[in-house]
């Protein structure tokens, strides 16, 4: 199970909502679903529904993942998280009973469950006769663990290809937040944003465009160490 599963129980290692950028209509979700969480008695108590199955689509590298986790940390709550990769390796037959099993720790850990890559598990169900059934099963038995999820976990599911997940499961997700690869202007306030916590770069820092917010972090990160690393050995010799 271990192998399947990574479960993070300290959040130390998780940001905070306030340093991922968010568009405006995502942020006032963000900040609707804590609410929501904050009064989750009161509103279960009057037989209104908490949002707790979610949806996040766009490209890699937008934050998703990033908030996912921010969301966790926020909501004093572990973050479980699927290896897909493991997963879609296992043995035909064996990929729903994983699937349970993962939905069962969520349930026992009172967690935020977290599926990347959702289409690859959640693919719509062929008309095709030459569709051999495994598909099939596997999407049928995440519709009836979303339908049975506890009231304890929120589920986010996150995917590139929307389009490519079953319409019944799409149906089940109450929210969908669309992630959007990000403007040069968006990115230039990244940038200074990044930027402030270091205000002695060392050097020159070229700022890369036409990329997601992650692949700007890793480059202004690495730009930084070198900067820094030429810096020392500049004052060495």
């Amino acid at each position: 199970m271990s192998s399947l599963l990574d479960l993070v129980d300290s959040h130390s290692e998780l940001m905070d909502v306030e340093d991922i950028f968010l568009k405006k209509e995502v942020k006032e979700k963000v900040e609707s679903l804590f609410l929501e969480h904050r009064f989750k008695e009161e509103l279960l108590a009057e037989n209104l529904p908490v949002t707790q199955k979610i949806l996040f689509s766009g490209p890699t590298g937008c934050g998703k993942t990033a908030l996912a986790g921010a969301i966790a940390k926020s909501l004093k709550k572990p973050l479980l998280s699927l290896n897909l990769s493991t997963i879609i390796d296992s043995k035909i037959g064996a990929t729903s009973k994983n699937v349970k099993a993962l939905f069962d720790k969520a349930q026992r850990d009172k967690a935020v469950l977290f599926i990347d890559e959702f289409d690859q598990i959640g693919t719509a169900r062929s008309v095709d006769e030459k569709d051999v059934g495994e598909m099939r099963r596997l999407v049928n038995s995440l519709l009836q663990l979303v339908d049975q999820l506890g009231k304890e976990v929120l589920f986010i599911a996150a995917t590139n290809f929307p389009e490519a997940i079953d319409t019944a499961l799409l149906r089940r997700f109450q929210w969908h937040l669309i992630f959007e690869k990000p403007t040069k202007e968006k990115l230039d306030i990244y940038y200074e944003h990044l930027l402030k916590k270091y205000p002695n770069t060392w050097g020159p820092i070229y700022r890369k465009y036409d990329c997601s917010y992650a692949e700007a972090k890793d480059d202004i990160i690495a730009q930084l160490k070198k900067n820094f690393l030429l810096m020392l050995k500049d004052n060495k010799d």
